[in-house]
């Protein structure tokens, strides 16, 4: 089973989908921060060094295990030399 199939079945299960919708933010900041890190060829211990925090945190970040605070995120945005765009989608 590829995992299209095996996530549409699993979004038949209202609980499974409503946790799937809360975590979406999360998962595009995720995404957002894996991309422009490596775009900048930063490992993720590179990147905390530059922050002044620890590897973890980027890792917590990076596995949407974490909401970072907007100033956790204009940190990034400044050591990455990029700029932070939030966007209400309707």
């Amino acid at each position: 089973m590829n995992y299209q199939i095996h996530k549409k079945q699993l979004l038949k299960n209202p609980a499974f989908k409503k946790a799937y919708e809360e975590s979406e933010v999360e998962y595009q900041i995720a995404r957002a921060l894996i991309k422009a890190r490596l775009e900048k060829g930063y490992t993720q211990k590179e990147l905390a060094e530059k922050l002044k925090t620890k590897q973890s945190v980027i890792s917590r970040v990076e596995n949407a295990r974490t909401t970072p605070s907007i100033s956790f995120l204009k940190r990034v945005a400044e050591v990455l030399n990029a700029s932070l765009n939030v966007q209400f989608k309707f």
